[in-house]
């Protein structure tokens, strides 16, 4: 083995596949996204090159953009901090709860996960529905009839109900993330930590979020990367309606291509997010890392 490795021209044909399948399926579509960026192309016909005014039209002038980046920012914020210090808080009493209840519980919070985004997406819809809608119904019911509202289309509710639906879908994701790293923990820390009198607060403060810090910053760093790529719950329920309120960068680009024909400023959009997405990931990996160093 030691030889293999000291031989560069063996490291290099096994290094070359796996490096050759990154750069088709990642370099090659990226570089070419950028190249149709700076077109005028419909996704047919002639490409005429445009340059950098696709880029320039989408930073300044462009106000859709900056709502769809601005509703991708408040998910990632209210996922990060709601969200996920609920799932957080359910794990734990999950992994303590023990037997067949654990496992009922842990069932019964992962079935959104299972169920396909179409069905839980017109299962909201219909939920929502200013007429026959149950969260309406309940609301008058319980004397709060004074709230009911067409959730999806005001223009005040529409983001925050659309929202709410997504951090239910993904909820099971990252409860089930930080439960598999709450089962993970070492035991034999646990119990010398009972042992020198630490109670349930202590254990969940002290031993158990210091330890889980790794499944933590994994888990934040993927609700980021999703909150910006949201894009099948939105297409299927409001379409960034009303008035583009709930527009995000992956359906407005979406729309942008096939709806608006416009493939090359479509593409333009598309390499924004990903320096957006990559910024973001960096930025608070940074800054989760930055906090560990001077806890």
């Amino acid at each position: 083995m030691h030889r293999v490795l000291s031989n560069k021209r063996a490291i290099f044909w096994m290094v070359f596949p796996g490096f050759a399948v990154f750069c088709f399926a990642v370099f090659i579509p990226l570089f070419y996204s950028v190249f149709l960026g700076m077109t005028d192309w419909r996704g047919y016909g002639e490409i005429h090159m445009v340059w950098a005014q696709n880029f320039s039209k989408i930073l300044f002038h462009d106000p859709v953009f900056w709502i769809s980046l601005k509703n991708a920012l408040l998910l990632a914020v209210l996922t990060m901090l709601i969200q996920h210090p609920v799932a957080l808080l359910f794990a734990y009493l999950i992994a303590k709860v023990g037997g067949k209840r654990e496992k009922l519980f842990r069932t019964l919070f992962f079935v959104p996960c299972v169920i396909s985004t179409v069905v839980t997406s017109r299962m909201w819809v219909a939920f929502l529905s200013p007429t026959y809608g149950l969260v309406n119904h309940f609301l008058k019911a319980v004397g709060l009839g004074f709230l009911q509202t067409d959730w999806l289309s005001n223009q005040r509710t529409a983001i925050y109900a659309l929202i709410f639906v997504i951090m239910w879908q993904g909820f099971g994701w990252a409860m089930l993330i930080y439960y598999s790293g709450i089962k993970g923990l070492p035991k034999d820390i646990m119990e010398a930590a009972k042992v020198d009198g630490a109670n349930r607060f202590n254990l969940l403060w002290h031993i158990t979020l210091p330890l889980l810090r790794p499944v933590i910053v994994v888990n934040l760093t993927v609700a980021l990367i999703s909150s910006f790529k949201q894009m099948e719950t939105i297409f299927l329920t409001t379409n960034g309606g009303p008035g583009n309120t709930t527009q995000f960068i992956a359906n407005y680009l979406y729309t942008e291509a096939f709806s608006a024909q416009k493939y090359g400023y479509a593409n333009a959009i598309s390499v924004l997010f990903v320096v957006i997405c990559i910024l973001a990931t960096v930025i608070l990996n940074h800054s989760l890392k930055r906090d560990a160093i001077e806890s």
